[in-house]
């Protein structure tokens, strides 16, 4: 099928998981994975209604961001796994990252942001599973509790929720689990009510397993394959 059939079908299942779960279908974004697509193929999604777009790799998205990135409304996140070294070039880049793993980055994030005279929206990535050859932060680390306090002298971050990359199964149930405990991860930090740190957005769900994490409490679903077909090697 065609990217405006791919779109058209993913919002059908993305609203009908929303009605299950008694919520919102407004309450759920839908962003377009371009990891390795061409711009050709980037615009067919811009022309089918997609304004969210995540990339995963700083370098790849610098080479055809002349091509994309000045979309009229269009939105661009680093969703992946971000090197330090690589921070200065993602700020200026993009308008967010949701994957930040390490209080060393969110300050070099925001030391990148501060220069750039820019407010820079981040995710903390969260390794809900405990997965060692995945990013991101334990949910019960030091970690996770620096980067959280530290929120109010990062001024030019604005921390606004979490981001998790659960454990890959054939069945889709069986990641539901994970992402209940994100979202239960959400609500505890919520409750804390901690100075400059909001967690209103929750980043879980991809092709495979994103109408679960709709039933589950995401707020944002990326979505790559389902859309642009298998990634051109």
């Amino acid at each position: 099928m065609s990217i405006p059939e791919n779109i058209a079908i993913i919002r059908e299942r993305i609203d009908s998981a929303a009605r299950r779960a008694g919520r919102s279908p407004h309450e759920i974004l839908l962003m377009a994975v371009t990891k390795t697509q061409p711009p050709e193929r980037v615009r067919e999604g811009y022309d089918a209604g997609a304004r969210l777009f995540g990339e995963n790799r700083v370098q790849e998205f610098s080479g055809k961001s002349d091509a994309l990135r000045h979309l009229p409304n269009s939105e661009w996140h680093m969703i992946g796994h971000l090197q330090s070294n690589k921070a200065a070039q993602a700020a200026e880049l993009f308008s967010a990252v949701d994957s930040v793993d390490s209080l060393s980055l969110a300050e070099k994030l925001n030391s990148a942001a501060q220069k750039l005279g820019k407010k820079l929206t981040v995710l903390i990535e969260i390794s809900i599973a405990g997965e060692h050859q995945k990013s991101g932060i334990a949910p019960q680390s030091g970690e996770l509790e620096q980067i959280l306090t530290s929120a109010p002298r990062l001024e030019s971050l604005e921390l606004r929720g979490l981001m998790t990359v659960p454990p890959f199964t054939e069945n889709p149930e069986n990641v539901r689990p994970y992402f209940r405990r994100l979202r239960q991860l959400r609500d505890d930090i919520a409750g804390r009510k901690l100075p400059a740190v909001s967690v209103d957005v929750l980043s879980m769900g991809m092709s495979h397993d994103f109408e679960i994490a709709v039933e589950e409490g995401s707020t944002c679903v990326r979505i790559g394959t389902a859309i642009f077909g298998e990634r051109p090697k």
